[in-house]
């Protein structure tokens, strides 16, 4: 509806239908907003797939995306993947009908399906985990950086500790502090002078020592 619309109708008194009407419009085109990526990633996929842009006299890709189109590589890559991996994964977003069947506040952008994409390929994540995450996305409607900060917690929870590996870490950690203690005992020992000069050197040799040892 038109601003001039809006104005006549208003002059007619009937401002609840004015109301209505937008309040209508405005939630039409926030679907329509949300999922209009989809559009412009399902062509640049035919493109990129059939090479067509070196039929237009591009000879690689980005060259076409940022002289012709004005978009960063960077972020034609993930709608690129993004659209890619809901044809596979979640064709019923791709339905012309989606965004009428769901409430706008459920319906996920491309930032929201490309965390999804991404909770994917993590190996160490459960089944279970990504069910989640696509709940949250595409059924609760969560903010994509509040979805991407619970896959970051998950993946912290999930990812598998070697026991030797963590063994080499608390020792190596441990290392660094006695180094440091070390470090701040000899230089208070030189300001002082509060010991003699040969422990001091040997204090220093044992520095010398530990720091060749953790850089390996």
């Amino acid at each position: 509806m038109a601003t001039g619309e809006i104005q006549q109708i208003n002059t007619r008194g009937d401002s609840s239908f004015v109301s209505s009407e937008l309040r209508y419009q405005v939630l039409k085109i926030t679907k329509e907003y949300k999922v209009s990526w989809v559009n412009l990633g399902r062509y640049l996929y035919s493109i990129w797939e059939g090479k067509l842009f070196q039929l237009w006299g591009y000879e690689k890709f980005e060259h076409y995306l940022e002289k012709e189109l004005g978009l960063n590589k960077q972020l034609s890559m993930k709608l690129l993947k993004t659209y890619n991996f809901v044809e596979e994964n979640e064709p019923s977003y791709l339905k012309d009908d989606y965004a009428l069947s769901k409430e706008t506040h459920v319906i996920p952008d491309c930032e929201g399906v490309n965390v999804l994409r991404l909770a994917k390929g993590k190996k160490d994540l459960l089944n279970e985990d990504y069910r989640k995450l696509k709940k949250d996305i595409f059924e609760k409607g969560k903010d994509s950086s509040v979805v991407r900060k619970e896959l970051t917690v998950m993946m912290k929870e999930r990812k598998v500790v070697d026991p030797e590996e963590e063994r080499n870490l608390r020792h190596e950690a441990a290392i660094k502090k006695l180094i440091n203690s070390l470090n701040m005992f000899k230089k208070d020992m030189d300001t002082l002078k509060l010991i003699s000069p040969d422990i001091i050197q040997e204090a220093e040799g044992l520095f010398k020592k530990l720091k060749k040892a953790i850089e390996g």
